[in-house]
């Protein structure tokens, strides 16, 4: 070959390479949805804000690498940025948001990032005592009898180890949330948890265990939360919104409305209606994320009834045994880069940093929330794209 073309072929290569290292725009289109449709009274749980919220303190500082990402957003896909220590704000950056997400109280989407939502609320249904222990078996509901979830302890659900892998899940596909139901597949976040259950019969077996381990086997799945959050709906009983008021008015203070969306149940109004329809995803604005993560924070250094619940995630933590591309059987591994354990909906033990209990929670299109309880350090990040500068941007705070 000839050298001149050699050497451009080469140049060219390694150009394209670090464009896609740096920003591979997989991550979901935020704004797509109407979003005033999206906080009408049948499509989400909402809970009002607190007329006594908590007022941040700030000493505010620049960072170069946060300052050039939120201004090449569109490249880098970081809306939003913000570092709690010391008891205060010190970094502050976002974009300014389309019209359509400001006219609707700039609430941002947590993705997954809402399961760790759900398995919070969990806690507080565990502390409130409508729920006995992590360790309860779900023996007692009608939408999962004679399903492989039928008499599985909560605490394997809430790490993951359901033993659904077969079935959906990122463990052996490229989503966590399609299923194959009569014979199309699925996304399980569009229907009633009931239907699921009802019409995926492949489901309809006992839970699946490797027979070459006792092992628990770490899948990453929508529907496993799904089923955590319908069966808190299913205990709590007509005291569901009140709980998510005393959990996110109460408990966390938030200053504006968030939301838990509903999948609509499309069956005619004259039959009976199910209530179990909740989805983990879950809008919040950028503030009231940090005020979450720091009521998370102050109930674990605080030892509070659901701080014990958050120790107990940790202490009951499972090894993902990730394979070289994130999953073991998939590439799709963007969520778990950079954590090698999960316990309750929670990522944990950050890759370089195994020995900090550090909190994650990750979900698609890039966000991220990281509480390091030790060192009193918060840091919220919401994005578009799933390669935001994570080292950059969490790891080189973190590590301090």
């Amino acid at each position: 070959m000839n050298k001149k073309v050699l050497l451009l072929t080469t140049v060219c290569f390694i150009g394209a390479y670090a464009d896609l290292a740096h920003a591979d725009h997989r991550g979901p289109n935020h704004y797509k949805d109407n979003y005033k449709d999206n906080w009408a009274a049948d499509r989400s749980y909402k809970v009002i804000g607190s007329k006594n919220f908590y007022n941040f303190q700030s000493d505010l500082r620049k960072d170069k690498a946060v300052t050039r990402d939120i201004a090449w957003s569109k490249k880098t896909g970081l809306l939003s940025y913000l570092l709690y220590e010391d008891d205060k704000i010190v970094i502050d950056e976002s974009v300014k948001f389309p019209k359509i997400v400001e006219e609707s109280g700039n609430l941002l989407p947590a993705h997954s990032m809402g399961k760790s939502m759900v398995s919070y609320v969990t806690g507080h249904a565990i502390c409130e005592g409508y729920i006995d222990s992590v360790d309860v078996k779900l023996n007692d509901w009608p939408t999962i009898k004679n399903t492989l979830y039928e008499g599985q302890s909560l605490i394997d659900l809430l790490n993951m180890t359901a033993g659904d892998h077969k079935y959906i899940g990122q463990r052996n596909n490229r989503s966590d949330n399609r299923i194959k139901i009569k014979g199309t597949m699925t996304n399980v976040n569009t229907i009633p948890l009931y239907k699921v259950m009802r019409d995926a019969t492949q489901l309809h077996t006992k839970r699946s265990t490797p027979w070459y381990s006792k092992t628990p086997i770490y899948n990453y799945s929508a529907l496993t939360t799904n089923t955590i959050m319908n069966y808190v709906i299913y205990k709590t009983g007509d005291d569901w919104e009140s709980l998510l008021h005393k959990v996110f008015t109460k408990h966390a203070k938030v200053k504006e409305a968030v939301h838990f969306t509903k999948i609509r149940d499309k069956i005619p109004f004259a039959l009976p209606r199910t209530k179990e329809l909740g989805r983990y995803s879950f809008y919040a604005t950028r503030y009231d994320y940090l005020r979450i993560a720091k009521t998370m924070m102050d109930d674990w250094n605080n030892d509070t009834c659901v701080g014990k619940y958050l120790k107990t995630m940790y202490e009951r933590r499972i090894t993902k045994h990730l394979g070289q591309n994130g999953w073991a059987g998939s590439s799709n591994g963007y969520r778990t880069w950079y954590s090698n354990s999960y316990g309750g909906q929670f990522h944990f033990n950050l890759v370089g940093l195994t020995s900090r209990k550090i909190l994650t929670m990750a979900g698609s299109g890039g966000q991220n929330i990281h509480i390091d309880f030790d060192a009193k350090r918060i840091i919220v990040i919401n994005t578009s794209d799933n390669h935001i500068n994570w080292r950059g941007h969490a790891y080189k705070h973190l590590k301090k």
